[in-house]
């Protein structure tokens, strides 16, 4: 198959392509930095510049690659913004999505988010609403993720992965990144608030796998929905920082996700089935 990456220079893209050029497909790969086109032809793919914001030129690339497959992983995460982000979401998603409407791409697999679900105790399955209630600032991520997912949707066949945090090398969790540093410094407190992980690399190895999956959303998270003041005391300890703080209370919403749908329809494996084993890769 001819499949196109959009953000093939993020942290699971740079996973990915390897995966589907060794499977044998024709796979492009866009970026919007010049520095990354080596690291993208390097796997295999074929490196193509290029800026989601620019509609027309979207258009016209993906116009004349006439990919069977679009595999959407666009992030905007390097600064934190979550208004950077959602603007990708809605902008970015909106021009891609269009522009394989029109080169009439019959799939798309694309990139959301695990914690975007309304209040509750338990974890969220795929059946549990989005946060349309949420307060600002939660509410700009929240429109984000709406947006991407009503705008996937318009393509005849998607898959829509919800991933949870992602740990793992190049991450914020990894032992230079934007977490680890904080934790160092104790920056973060232990709460009761109940986060769900996914290792980066089955992150990518679930895109990959999507090639495969019928339509539908699902829940890419691992086994151990957990409270900070469980995982986080792990993670310290990993990374060598010392043992956090703690304090009571959470975010109502932060209540994890359940991966069972995906296990079940899909026979979906971990490679790191929970974050207790997974934090020593990162």
């Amino acid at each position: 198959m001819k499949i196109f990456v959009a953000g093939a220079s993020g942290v699971i893209g740079r996973l990915l392509l390897p995966q589907l050029v060794q499977a044998g497909h024709d796979v492009i790969g866009m970026t919007r930095k010049e520095e990354q086109r080596q690291a993208i032809e390097k796997t295999g793919a074929k490196a193509i510049l290029a800026d989601v914001f620019d509609r027309e030129q979207i258009m016209k690339i993906l116009d004349e690659v006439k990919p069977n497959v679009v595999i959407h992983q666009l992030t905007s995460l390097s600064q934190g913004s979550s208004s950077e982000n959602a603007c990708i979401r809605i902008e970015g998603t909106r021009n891609l999505v269009d522009a394989a409407k029109q080169a009439k791409v019959q799939k798309i697999i694309a990139q959301s988010i695990s914690w975007a679900y309304e209040p509750g105790t338990t974890p969220a399955t795929e059946e549990t609403a989005l946060d349309i209630h949420a307060s600002m600032p939660r509410k700009t991520t929240i429109n984000g993720v709406l947006s991407l997912e009503e705008a996937v949707k318009e393509i005849p066949t998607h898959v829509i992965l919800r991933y949870g945090t992602l740990y793992g090398p190049a991450t914020w969790y990894a032992r230079n990144g934007d977490m680890a540093k904080k934790i160092m410094k104790k920056e973060i407190k232990a709460t009761d608030g109940v986060s769900s992980f996914v290792h980066v690399e089955d992150a990518a190895h679930v895109a990959f796998m999507a090639l495969d999956w019928p339509t539908g959303t699902y829940n890419i998270v691992d086994d151990e929905p957990a409270k900070g003041i469980d995982w986080l005391p792990v993670y310290a300890k990993v990374i060598g920082a010392p043992v956090p703080d703690t304090q009571s209370g959470a975010n109502s919403w932060e209540r994890g996700a359940s991966n069972q749908k995906v296990k079940n329809k899909n026979g979906w494996t971990l490679q790191y089935p929970t974050w207790r084993t997974g934090f020593s890769t990162s």
